[in-house]
Formats: structure tokens, C-alpha cells, sequence
């Protein structure tokens, strides 16, 4: 697939981002570190809370493995830097990677993303097929209420849009821009579909603020952030 645009936005997939034998690699350890997790959350070791091991408390997909900023996805966030700046042909700042397992019967709702993921991307890292929508417009679907920060709610309103349908294979990677367009995934058929987000900013004086999601380095929970 090449470059779509839209309005000026655009999304690409990238064919093998990352090696089949890499992206196996991060199939097998986030895997396996799930099974440990649940262990030890099982065992009252940690926390179902804590955020160094990661958590089955995701909000956005409920009772889902996740984890925000493992060490070998924020390693995966800067080693693909290079191939997003190729592909984008812009200068990227790395601003956070997040895991997640998916199960069977999980749904990705209709969403755009926070300001950090301005550069978004999704890496198949293997399991099941899912495919993944992407709807082209950036005018479509909103959120209204109160901006981030504020007290009050907010909700996101969707879009009706079919959306364009994206196929990853393991090490396929799609980027978009995750604030503009909207994204989801319909409800998983299968069993298993590891998937890992790298975000980044486009390089900008206001930009280099948020660096690392706002964090002293990549590899810090979200405690750390300062924003």
C-alpha cells in the first residue's frame, strides 16, 4: 500500500518494519511476561496497579495485558525512528510505546489519540489476524466536552464511516497520524493478537517539550511524567 492523503494527512503501511524473527522474538517475551504477571499478581507479589510489570486494568480494553513503556518496546520505539523519519520524510521526536495481548470477544473502539501521538504507529508483532480501519478523513469523529486536564467528562463522538480496512502481517507496521485520524478495530474472532504502538512527535521547538512523553528517559512508568 502506498502513501493515502486527505486532507492533507496521510498513512502508510510499511512492509516488514521489523524482521519476522524480531517480531517473534517480541511475540514470545511479551507473552511469556504476561503468563509471569499474572502469576504474581495471582500471588499477591505486585499490585494488579503497579505500572513496572504491566497491568490488566487497561480502561480502554478492560481485563486486556497491557503495559506502558516495557524496556523492549521502548528499545523497538528507537530502533524504528529511523525507518518513520524515512518513510514520513520528517524529523521525529520518540515519546512512548505501549503493549498490548488482545483476547477474543476484545474491541477497539472508534478513537483518535492524545497529543503525544502525534506520529502514530501499530506493529504486528503476531497471533491472530485482526485487521485494523482507519477512516481517512480527519474531519470525521470528535471528542467534546472539556479539554485534558480539566475537570469534567469527555466523550469521543464517532464517525460512520466504514473506514479503509488494513491487514498487518508480523512486522508490518501502519503509520498515522494517530490525533487527526480515526482508528478502531472491530471485535477479535481469535484467541490471541499481540500488538505493540510506538508514538512520536514531529521535531518542533514545542514538540521537544514532550519529549519521551514528557518523562526524564524513555523506559520510566507513566509516574514520571511531568505533564
Amino acid at each position: 500500500m502506498g502513501v493515502r492523503k486527505a486532507v492533507g494527512v496521510k498513512y502508510k503501511v510499511i512492509k516488514q518494519a521489523i524482521s519476522k524473527e524480531l517480531a517473534k522474538f517480541c511475540f514470545d517475551y511479551f507473552n511469556l511476561k504476561r503468563e509471569v504477571v499474572k502469576y504474581l499478581i495471582d500471588d499477591n507479589y505486585i499490585s494488579p496497579y503497579n505500572q513496572l510489570f504491566g497491568t490488566f486494568i487497561d480502561k480502554q480494553v478492560p481485563n486486556t495485558y497491557s503495559h506502558y513503556a516495557d524496556l523492549v518496546m521502548e528499545t523497538l520505539l528507537l530502533q524504528c525512528q529511523d525507518v518513520l523519519e524515512k518513510e514520513s520524510k520528517t524529523k521525529l521526536i520518540p515519546t512512548y510505546s505501549y503493549a498490548r495481548i488482545y483476547k477474543k470477544g476484545d474491541v477497539l473502539h472508534r478513537h483518535k489519540d492524545r497529543f503525544s501521538c502525534e506520529i502514530s504507529t501499530t506493529l504486528n508483532l503476531g497471533g491472530d489476524h485482526w485487521p485494523i480501519y482507519v477512516n481517512p478523513d480527519p474531519n470525521e469523529g470528535y471528542v467534546t466536552g472539556p479539554k485534558q486536564g480539566i475537570n469534567g467528562v469527555q466523550q469521543y463522538v464517532a464517525s460512520k464511516s466504514k473506514g479503509i480496512k488494513i491487514d498487518l502481517e508480523p512486522g508490518d507496521m501502519l503509520f498515522y497520524y494517530g490525533c487527526k485520524l480515526e482508528h478502531w478495530r472491530d471485535e477479535f474472532k481469535g484467541n490471541n493478537c499481540t500488538q505493540v504502538f510506538l508514538h512520536y512527535h514531529k521535531l518542533t521547538k514545542t514538540n521537544k517539550k514532550n519529549i519521551y512523553d514528557s518523562r526524564p528517559m524513555l523506559g520510566l512508568p507513566a509516574k514520571y511524567k511531568k505533564i
